[in-house]
């Protein structure tokens, strides 16, 4: 019987620097889409995957995400007066149990995995995911990580969530070598960090979803700098390949590279277009603008 996922690490500790100057003074996982920060849309999806802790990895000028995942009192006091309730209502919805955030710095930017080991000891022994906020992933049914949980259930492990991308693409991206697929899911045999062009062992590439045991943590604390003078969790999954099983799960769904400008100025839209209260007016104005 595989242990419940119970946490969930948030990578924010990045500078946001192809967002200045929207980002000098703001967290770039507070920007919004539609009406929700980048950073609620990650833990709204882990909520629904019954995650029940939440662990923020920050760095300095991350305050707003503190605050954002807490009590406004003042706030909270002038809507109950002016009787707005549904607003009220917003709000208590947006915020995890009393106990559940934890908020941990990464003093240094070196990398995801790092990031990573950085949650180690709120983490302990347990199985755990990592959910990578400027990753939006925008599902029909099920969220992508309630869908990877449903694989862990049945396989244990460690699970990635992956998405196929055109071959001259592929070297932008953490990329697997697979075995035979039981549908949508994937013995991961290998692992690449941004393979030179036409190396690449396959077409699936790693989207910005973990399911990790906690033998990551002391891999994590052995591993070099890797690509990028960066100590990449990619390379620790590699040894954990070693002793462990690994599996890709090629999820329903679209994502949205939000932190690009083009993919977060898409997700806005795409998540517009699905609200029923704004579906036909955002139709109306991009045709017009079109």
């Amino acid at each position: 019987m595989t242990a419940r996922v119970r946490k969930a690490v948030f990578p924010v500790a990045g500078l946001g620097t192809r967002f200045l100057p929207a980002t000098k003074a703001m967290p770039k996982e507070m920007l919004t889409v539609v009406d929700r920060p980048l950073i609620q849309h990650g833990v709204d999806e882990a909520c629904a995957a019954g995650i029940e802790h939440f662990i923020f990895v920050t760095g300095r000028n991350k305050g707003a995400i503190e605050d954002h995942f807490d009590m406004q009192p003042e706030l909270e006091g002038t809507l109950r007066a002016r009787g707005k309730t549904a607003e009220l209502k917003l709000l208590s919805e947006a915020l995890p149990e009393a106990g559940s955030a934890s908020f941990v710095r990464q003093q240094a930017p070196l990398g995801l995995g790092h990031a990573v080991w950085c949650a180690r000891d709120i983490v302990g022994d347990e199985p755990f995911a990592v959910v990578l906020p400027d990753v939006l992933v925008q599902s029909p049914g099920k969220g992508c990580l309630a869908q990877m949980l449903d694989v862990y259930d049945k396989h244990g492990g460690n699970i990635l969530a992956v998405e196929p991308v055109p071959d001259d693409e592929l070297k932008s991206y953490g990329v697997v070598a697979v075995g035979d697929a039981d549908r949508n899911v994937f013995p991961v045999t290998g692992m690449v960090e941004k393979p030179a062009p036409g190396t690449a062992p396959s077409n699936l590439t790693i989207l910005g979803r973990y399911v990790l045991q906690p033998e990551i943590f002391g891999l994590l604390g052995e591993q070099e700098k890797g690509a990028g003078g960066e100590i990449q969790l990619t390379d620790s999954m590699l040894a954990l390949l070693k002793s462990q099983s690994v599996y890709a799960v090629e999820y329903e769904g679209r994502a949205f590279d939000c932190g690009s400008k083009v993919g977060f100025l898409a997700a806005n839209v795409a998540f517009a277009l699905e609200r029923p209260d704004l579906r036909d007016a955002v139709a109306v104005e991009i045709k017009k603008l079109i």
